[in-house]
Order: structure tokens, then C-alpha cells, then sequence
């Protein structure tokens, strides 16, 4: 009988074996992805080295380009600064000026910011100057330095 009892027996266990699900243990891992882009906002200006025709007046002549580049993702401004006030100057003397920056126009009496709204990647734009024609101006040698600056928002 304990033949036929171990025999049994190792059929109910060979048949529960066979018969019941394996208790797999499931495990679960995470693994976090990490990185970081750091805020860079360049501009490149190309002075044209232009020699204005002031006694006869120029229109809409381009004195530089610029190429902006910033990654800001609510975007940035430019800034355009004039040494003079808007004025080229020779000693005490003054002449007058208008700019054109990629459709934005007008006096640099003060400073002339323009908006963008959004990041962009090597946009160019031309910086124009408008100068009345006038027989009247005092001889001499005029300049203004305009500046170009550009910062995120």
C-alpha cells in the first residue's frame, strides 16, 4: 500500500503542476530621461562700409545686414541704439536720419525695439537709411554708430 500511496501521490503532484498556472512575479522598472537646451540668443551685423551721398540724399539705402538667431520659445527683441540721438554729426552740426529695419521704420531719437514674437533661426534683415537731399548742409565729416542688440524675453 505504500507503494501504491507514493505512487499516487506522485501523480497528484505531478498533475497539479502540470495543471496550476505558474505564479510568475512581475516586476516593473522605470528609467528617466533627462536633458537640457540652454537659452542662446546670437546676431551677426555686417556693416556695409557705406559712404552716404548726404548733399543729394539717399532712400532706403542699406548700410548693414543682420542675421538674428534666438531659441527663446516666447521669443525676443531687437534693439537698434544711436550714438547721436538719430543724427549724423560733424562737430556741432546735424543731419538728420531715418532707419528701415525688416519693415519697421522711423527716427532713432530714441531707442527702436522690435518684437518677435516666437524663436527664430538665422533670419536676416537689412538695416536702411533714408537722408534728405539738401544744398544747405555745413561742409564737414559726419558719422553715427548704430547699434544692433538682441536679448530673450
Amino acid at each position: 500500500m505504500n507503494k501504491f500511496f507514493a505512487k499516487t501521490a506522485a501523480a497528484s503532484l505531478l498533475v497539479a503542476a502540470i495543471a496550476a498556472p505558474a505564479f510568475a512575479q512581475n516586476a516593473t522598472g522605470t528609467i528617466q530621461l533627462r536633458g537640457n537646451v540652454a537659452q542662446s540668443c546670437t546676431i551677426t551685423v555686417q556693416d556695409q562700409g557705406q559712404n552716404l551721398s548726404l548733399k543729394n540724399g539717399e532712400n532706403n539705402k542699406t548700410i548693414g545686414s543682420v542675421t538674428e538667431s534666438c531659441n527663446a520659445g516666447n521669443g525676443y527683441k531687437i534693439t537698434l541704439a544711436s550714438t547721436n540721438a538719430g543724427k549724423l554729426k560733424s562737430g556741432n552740426f546735424e543731419i538728420a536720419y531715418q532707419v528701415n529695419y525688416d519693415g519697421h521704420g522711423g527716427n532713432l531719437n530714441s531707442q527702436m525695439v522690435i518684437d518677435r514674437a516666437n524663436a527664430q533661426f538665422n533670419k536676416k534683415a537689412d538695416l536702411k537709411v533714408t537722408i534728405p537731399a539738401s544744398e544747405q548742409y555745413i561742409a564737414g565729416d559726419y558719422a553715427d554708430t548704430v547699434t544692433v542688440t538682441i536679448a530673450a524675453k
